[in-house]
């Protein structure tokens, strides 16, 4: 995992120097039963993310709950050309040729104030649906980019990371007092139709990269919250990466649910 990855997860992994002094081959009663075998995904999820999220929107209020000015790209590392698009935004253009989802594509999708509904498509492939923008994203385990046809949610290859061994030996990480399992999410999106970073025409361009990483805890009162880390890399038009960080808190069902589609304004 590279440096700036490490500075990125909200926890770092907790670990347990283990030291065992060994004279012989251990007794065969004595040595801890092999683990079983995991053969999908599911199975192997060190959280379960599946279920109902809302956005808790807590900074970057200008640029999430509302349209920014046309101009207005602060924070965002533009070169000339990202910044010759952000000129040219016309909202009424993007609605004339159908394309009112820009600002709703995998690199921005996060920061949309939506509700999130996940579940598990099959062993291998967990699904995320929006109700802001009636987005659908498929996390592909073990899946590999394919040079299809873009969409703005591209193609996602997703891993657990962090893992640790269950039973004799597993390691877990302790949040406001609770223990939880140790591991996380990692998601990396291509194949990306062009889109907006926000709303008001802050490009990203179809070579973008998106690599995102989910964590959960739980709070003492009982709260579970999911905190998403966005990097999106984009050679056409940013000269660093566009780092942002996402919080949701899990809501008990599918109240307040109200898919709506994608609006250019």
């Amino acid at each position: 995992m590279s440096s700036l990855v490490r500075r990125l997860r909200r926890w770092p992994a907790l670990l347990v120097p283990l030291s065992i002094a060994v004279s012989g081959p251990a007794p065969a009663q004595l040595r801890p039963p092999p683990p079983a075998p995991v053969t999908n995904a599911r199975a192997m999820a060190p959280q379960d993310l599946t279920g109902y999220w809302v956005s808790i929107v807590t900074e970057d209020w200008r640029y999430r709950m509302m349209t920014p000015d046309k101009g207005d790209f602060a924070g965002v590392p533009l070169n000339a050309a990202g910044r010759a698009v952000v000129d040219k935004w016309d909202p009424a253009q993007d609605e004339a040729s159908g394309e009112q989802c820009r600002s709703y594509g995998a690199a921005a999708i996060m920061r949309v104030p939506t509700r999130l509904h996940i579940t598990w498509d099959n062993d291998n492939e967990l699904r995320v649906e929006t109700d802001a923008g009636k987005q659908t994203r498929l996390f592909h385990f073990g899946g590999h980019p394919t040079g299809g046809e873009q969409g703005w949610q591209g193609y996602s290859v997703a891993s657990w990371e962090g893992l640790r061994q269950r039973g004799i030996g597993g390691v877990t990480a302790t949040l406001g007092g609770k223990a939880e399992p140790e591991g996380y999410l990692t998601v990396i999106t291509t194949n990306m139709k062009p889109g907006y970073l926000r709303k008001n025409g802050v490009p990203y361009s179809a070579r973008a990269r998106v690599e995102e990483y989910f964590d959960s805890f739980s709070e003492p009162n009982g709260d579970k919250w999911l905190v998403v880390t966005t990097v999106v890399t984009d050679p056409e038009y940013l000269v660093g990466n566009f780092i942002t960080s996402s919080q949701f808190r899990r809501l008990p069902g599918p109240t307040g649910w109200d898919p709506r589609p994608c609006e250019a304004r």
